[in-house]
């Protein structure tokens, strides 16, 4: 048995992330901060191997860049060194299909802010599971997450209420029923990471409320925040 902090490691945990429970011992001994290298080395460790996937810290706009020769590496971007834009882009790749991984943002057209309300309203339908996922990995990492509805040029969300809704429905169910396999691999390394299994019920509990009675959050920045 290893030590991360004050609590024994299982040897074969400690082997199978050798870099992401090297971090823990002084990452426990501070206050939690949410520097978005964590979540890049979190990430890394776990999928560069497995799907020849890495996370990168992006200058712009979020993207998905496939693998374009035959020993590359396909690439999670991320906006703005943002560490909510982050765990929103793992979300998507997360629950995107192994053909939808061979494409340029996984085979879809973004359609920007400033939505007519069809637009908007298509946008929600698909916009419930990566942000439910999303959700899920802001609680294990102990991160203020505001629902999106990314709209403010077009006039809100098409049923703002609604969409809040289904996105807490369908993180309830994945708690309950368990999330896609990346997503529960990565969420589960979150809660290693940052130790927060412990109070997990807990938490939920209080964030389900905080966003249920909110009124609309519309979050440009993301900054940390307590949860």
């Amino acid at each position: 048995m290893h030590e991360v902090g004050s609590k024994p490691v299982d040897t074969m945990l400690w082997r199978k992330f050798p870099l992401v429970l090297a971090a823990l011992k002084s990452h426990n001994s501070q206050p939690m901060n949410h520097n978005p290298d964590d979540l890049i080395m979190l990430f890394n460790d776990l999928f560069r191997e497995s799907y020849r996937t890495i996370l990168v810290r992006g200058s712009e706009e979020p993207e998905y860049l496939p693998v374009s020769e035959p020993e590359g590496l396909a690439r999670v971007v991320f906006a703005h060194g943002f560490f909510a834009s982050a765990l929103h882009e793992i979300a998507h790749w997360c629950i995107a299909g192994e053909h939808r991984r061979t494409m340029y943002d996984y085979g879809y057209w973004y359609c920007p802010d400033g939505r007519t309300p069809e637009q908007q309203q298509a946008f929600e339908q698909v916009e419930v599971k990566p942000q439910a996922i999303e959700c899920l990995f802001s609680l294990a990492a102990g991160f203020r997450f505001h629902i999106s509805v990314d709209n403010l040029a077009g006039g809100g969300a098409a049923d703002g209420d609604a969409f809040r809704l289904n996105v807490l429905n369908q993180a309830s169910d994945y708690l309950a029923c368990g999330l896609p396999r990346r997503a529960q691999q990565f969420y589960d390394s979150l809660l290693q990471f940052y130790s927060t299994g412990a109070r997990i019920d807990e938490t939920w509990a209080r964030v389900k409320t905080r966003l249920l009675t909110a009124e609309q959050e519309y979050d440009q920045s993301r900054i940390p925040e307590p949860l």
